[in-house]
């Protein structure tokens, strides 16, 4: 070859390489998914919004976010309506997003894909991210897939301050009566609010309890229940082994105390078919005394009463017998895609951890101090300007979450008194809370038949609270109940899936 070509060959290839290192310089899509000239990274999501509109690509505090984390966010929002629609037509295509919300953790669909290997094992990483590892060790458990590994990073949701009972304590003053520990005291005290005129208008026009029933639970009743069991949800560990609660003598005690109240006119006369915005009326109206919700929830009703009773006050119980239930601290998780390369699923990590910063989770939900909100005292008020421009933890406080303990303590209008209250009744449940063991349990059978299998239990529930069948129809369904094949096999498909997921854990 002559000298000629050979330096003609050298230059092609300098020219070539050259060419190469700009492409790569110059390119938002390398091979790594991360820009290498420094340029903010493409980032695509798929989220749900709460507010009348989604933000916009222009949002004030989308682009402040983008300014701070180096990204260019390309955020899909989708209405809760028709949220589950879209992610499972979004994990059928295979066209994912880079993170993507899902809303249902253990639908068949989902399951099936993780098996596949369609989405990040994120569990080596997450060590690395300080704090996404701040969210309470329940919101990663409970969202472990059937390997025992997190495939998702929790939308996170507090695990204390949840649906429990609340009643009114001014009334309890007013009889001269101590706040119940036990449901023999709760009983003592509905009876008191229904009978003993605890307004003192001299008018026999107070219930103690109002709440509903569903078809297929105990609805606002199930603290109640729950406090019986000393149990959260239908399943209970004994002795390592998952018990389906229905078949304790302990929901007997719970159905017969309640068809007592029933009787003697303590609790709601219409349970059945009551509507929840009904029984808010009878609370905000002062007409009755208890009920179920979640802490900074019973601030509704006081905030209505204190109107024309300006001592009315509505007391969120720290348990009942002892107990008092534990949230599962998740509200859907965050996938990232196989198909993201591994450089830029550890930057998306680097994103979420931001998120879940006390300066990223603040800009995310309240954006900017003295624009969108004004803080004094720990509580944050937020301005006319972020409704203008649709700054709230219902949007893009959706994606990038702080976690807050106290997330349940606080409401719009609630005094300082009553915050500091309800965050020492929510530091008083975290040390006795009790989780619901079976979240993210599959079997199939459950899938099936439990539906249908529910509805025939709680069906006998309310017939036997209502006074239409005796106590005794329960003893016989329940032996029935223990020979059910359907719930036989639910039982042994969820024990071998609470068996491996303690063995990966």
């Amino acid at each position: 070859m002559s000298q000629k070509g050979t330096g003609m060959k050298a230059i092609l290839a300098a020219v070539t390489t050259l060419s190469l290192l700009t492409a790569a310089c110059g390119n938002s899509n390398s091979a790594s998914g991360v820009p290498e000239d420094g340029s903010p990274l493409p980032v695509s999501i798929m989220s749900m919004y709460f507010t009348p509109e989604p933000p916009g690509p222009d949002n004030v505090v989308v682009q402040e976010f983008e300014k701070r984390t180096n990204t260019d966010l390309n955020i899909t929002w989708v209405s809760p309506n028709s949220y589950g629609d879209k992610v499972n037509v979004t994990l059928a295509s295979g066209d994912m997003p880079d993170l993507m919300l899902v809303d249902d953790a253990f639908s068949a669909q989902l399951r099936t894909m993780v098996q596949q290997g369609a989405f990040w094992d994120l569990t080596p990483y997450l060590d690395d991210y300080p704090n996404l590892k701040k969210f309470p060790e329940e919101s990663w458990i409970n969202t472990k897939q059937a390997d025992g590994k997190n495939y998702g990073i929790p939308r996170v949701r507090p695990v204390d301050g949840g649906s429990f009972l609340f009643l009114r304590k001014d009334w309890l003053d007013n009889l001269g009566m101590d706040v119940p520990q036990t449901t023999d005291e709760l009983y003592e005290t509905l009876r008191a609010f229904t009978q003993d005129d605890p307004d003192g208008n001299g008018q026999d026009d107070t219930i103690g309890f109002t709440g509903l029933v569903t078809q297929s639970n105990m609805g606002t009743y199930s603290g109640i229940v729950s406090a019986f069991t000393q149990n959260n949800g239908d399943w209970k560990d004994v002795d390592g082994k998952l018990v389906n609660v229905n078949l304790m003598p302990e929901m007997r005690e719970a159905l017969e105390w309640l068809s007592n109240a029933y009787a003697d006119g303590l609790i709601s006369e219409d349970l059945a078919v009551l509507k929840e915005s009904q029984t808010k009326d009878q609370l905000n109206a002062g007409r009755a005394g208890a009920s179920q919700n979640t802490v900074e929830a019973a601030w509704e009703p006081t905030e209505a009463q204190r109107k024309s009773n300006p001592d009315a006050d509505f007391l969120p119980l720290v348990s009942m017998n002892g107990y008092v239930n534990k949230d599962g601290g998740f509200f859907g998780m965050f996938l990232i895609p196989k198909s993201v390369p591994e450089d830029k699923m550890k930057k998306l990590l680097e994103l979420m951890d931001y998120g879940a910063s006390e300066e990223g989770g603040t800009l995310a939900s309240y954006g900017l101090e003295g624009v969108h909100y004004d803080e004094e005292n720990g509580i944050k008020t937020v301005t006319e300007q972020a409704k203008a421009d649709i700054v709230a933890s219902q949007a893009l406080g959706q994606v990038f979450i702080q976690y807050d303990p106290y997330l349940r303590a606080y409401r719009s209008g609630m005094p300082q008194d009553v915050f500091e209250r309800n965050k020492q009744i929510i530091d008083e449940r975290a040390k006795i809370s009790m989780p619901d063991k079976a979240i993210g349990l599959y079997s199939e059978t459950n899938v099936s038949a439990g539906p249908e299998l529910g509805k025939d239990i709680q069906d006998i529930k309310t017939k036997i609270v209502l006074g239409k069948l005796p106590l005794s129809a329960w003893d016989d369904f329940v032996e029935k109940l223990k020979t059910n094949t359907d719930l036989q096999k639910i039982t042994e498909e969820l024990n071998e899936a609470y068996a491996q997921r303690q063995a990966a854990s």
